[in-house]
């Protein structure tokens, strides 16, 4: 019998997570005070984040260890298997080798926990007693709230309005965990109160849940903020997910060719390809996908430039590509990746050359997502499923072309809770939705000349 998944021991997880501004030809701009414009110091940050995460944000040291208490909980679900898509390739009849790395398999469902156990880990050891956060489609909301479970922490998660009417057992299983849930924009916040003044039909936007709870952070003292994406020590969290593909590669003696992610802030892409992307940077001939919504195209649209990662303003800037801190995206499905910006090292290195990027509209990742089910078994996450789409794509490209590649992607998650958008795609009522450039050109308007 072919062997169809690639297994590590407990004892074979790695001990430590790899930090790509090691390794970077060229480190990302320092982020700037929103109010001086000054570089960012760990002083201007420890008001809403624990000093041990601040020094790894700051840190350019390649390997931090990963605590025991961690490591415990991790070992619920880590290492998790590297599948050979067997059946995909069948069904396309390509010469090519697919393989994925099945984050859903954790009690959440995708790849948040590597980051939200750690984050709430740091903030006990702190004296934090509770945690304010954003979700889009409610993965890093749900994971939050499973790891504060875990750590005696209270939690509380502004969800995107949008994503909070679309996917109710989202918000149930936040709360089974003990989170409490408020669609954003809330009353609970100056932030959200102006939004709904300024719009009562408000849909919400990351950006503008980002701004409600950084602001519910500053303002009690016992609690700090949590960010699910885009910052660097939360892009060294998912390290752990491509590491152990890196040794289940190397016992089946296979090395992908092309990498594919979905990128909204960037954790997702950078967890599964940057410890490939050090061998990259060093010679390796390996091509590194970001794969987008068209409805939201940061990398394939978006402007580099400096810009805040919140709709109020209150974050400090950031060089990224970005649509504008005031876009507010189609409501798709693909909550998890309706983001205005990307992580700052994830630009930088798209902005070099070393990743490429794709767009595709909601409509073709479903029917990728429908294919991937229908021959694989598993129902993908909308989010998961654009890189799922790249895969196929680069399998039939490759079929075209008579050539044999490896490619591998990051399953992020399962879509249990996305069956409403299933349901509309099998019932014809989805529609792709339609990126605005006049918007978009309206909010980087709207940015600091810096």
């Amino acid at each position: 019998m072919e062997e169809t998944k690639v297994v590590l021991t407990e004892k074979e997880m790695p001990k430590q997570w790899y930090n790509i501004m090691a390794d970077m030809p060229n480190p990302p701009a320092p982020p700037l005070h929103p109010g001086t414009r000054q570089p960012v110091g760990p002083d201007d940050l420890s008001p809403i984040f624990p000093m041990s995460l601040i020094m790894q944000e700051v840190s350019t040291e390649r390997w931090i260890d990963i605590p025991e208490e961690v490591m415990q909980v991790y070992s619920l679900w880590r290492p998790s298997p590297l599948y050979r898509a067997r059946r995909l390739e069948k069904a396309l009849g390509t010469p090519a080798k697919i393989y994925y790395k099945h984050e859903g398999l954790n009690p959440t469902g995708s790849h948040k926990p590597n980051t939200s156990v750690p984050q709430a880990y740091y903030n006990k050891q702190a004296g934090i007693k509770r945690i304010a956060t954003e979700t889009g489609a409610g993965q890093w909301g749900s994971a939050m709230s499973f790891a504060g479970a875990f750590f005696g922490l209270d939690v509380t998660v502004y969800m995107v309005k949008v994503s909070y009417n679309q996917k109710p057992y989202r918000r149930i299983a936040m709360e089974t965990w003990g989170g409490k849930v408020f669609a954003s924009p809330s009353e609970n916040t100056n932030t959200g109160r102006a939004a709904l003044a300024a719009n009562p039909d408000n849909p919400g936007s990351l950006g503008l849940a980002i701004s409600e709870a950084v602001e519910d952070a500053a303002t009690h003292s016992d609690t700090n903020y949590a960010l699910g994406s885009v910052l660097n020590h939360v892009c060294h969290h998912q390290t752990i997910i491509g590491l152990e593909a890196m040794e289940q590669f190397k016992k089946i003696g296979e090395y992908p060719d092309v990498i594919f992610a979905a990128c909204g802030g960037g954790s997702n892409l950078a967890g599964v390809s940057f410890p490939f992307m050090r061998d990259k940077i060093n010679g390796r001939d390996i091509r590194i996908v970001a794969v987008e919504p068209t409805s939201c195209p940061t990398l394939t649209k978006g402007e580099f430039r400096y810009d805040f990662g919140d709709t109020a303003q209150m974050t400090p800037l950031m060089m990224m590509y970005t649509l504008g801190h005031n876009f507010i995206p189609p409501g798709d499905h693909a909550g998890g990746l309706r983001y205005h910006a990307d992580s700052p090292i994830i630009c930088q290195l798209y902005k070099d050359g070393l990743i490429d990027a794709i767009a595709y509209p909601q409509t073709k990742i479903f029917d990728a997502a429908m294919t991937f089910a229908r021959t694989e078994g598993i129902i993908p996450a909308p989010e998961s499923s654009h890189a799922i789409k790249g895969a196929i794509d680069e399998a039939l490209k490759a079929k075209e072309e008579g050539k044999e590649k490896t490619i591998f992607f990051n399953l992020s998650g399962h879509g249990i809770f996305d069956l409403a958008a299933y349901d509309e795609y099998n019932n014809g009522r989805m529609k792709d939705t339609v990126f605005d450039p006049e918007a978009m050109k309206v909010a980087l308007a709207e940015l600091p000349v810096i």
